[in-house]
């Protein structure tokens, strides 16, 4: 991808997290206390070996793919599949964005998610 090669970190993409979580209405990221899921890594900036996240250093480290959407191995992975099945209603709703993801593609889900007042909302009345 253009953006990884050359080191920008301004892509919309790059603003969805490799598990589906989305930084640009994400109120930690908002007020400046997280980084993101991604950014600074193409710019050097920060060091993907140093990663904490497994989901993260596998996808986007490892594979180099933007999100776990792109993963050929998706449905059989067992980092993304152990994410998915903690308990609390924000894991299901990144499940729910990169399988939105995977089927409409990443502009859609942008055109969706850039009306959402939280860290997720819904998909309804969206088609591809």
């Amino acid at each position: 991808m253009a953006d990884r090669q050359t080191g920008a970190d301004d892509h919309p993409r790059r603003f969805i997290g490799c598990c589906g979580a989305y930084c640009r209405t994400c109120r930690p990221f908002l007020d400046g206390f997280c980084k993101g899921c991604k950014l600074g890594y193409a710019t050097g900036e920060r060091d993907i070996a140093r990663a904490k996240c497994p989901i993260k250093v596998c996808c986007y480290g490892k594979h180099h793919l933007e999100t776990c959407a792109e993963c050929p191995d998706y449905a059989a992975c067992t980092i993304l599949s152990g994410f998915y099945a903690k308990k609390g209603h924000k894991y299901k709703k990144y499940r729910e964005a990169i399988e939105f993801i995977r089927e409409h593609g990443y502009a859609e889900f942008l055109a969706v998610a850039d009306t959402w007042k939280g860290a997720y909302g819904t998909y309804r009345n969206k088609t591809a």
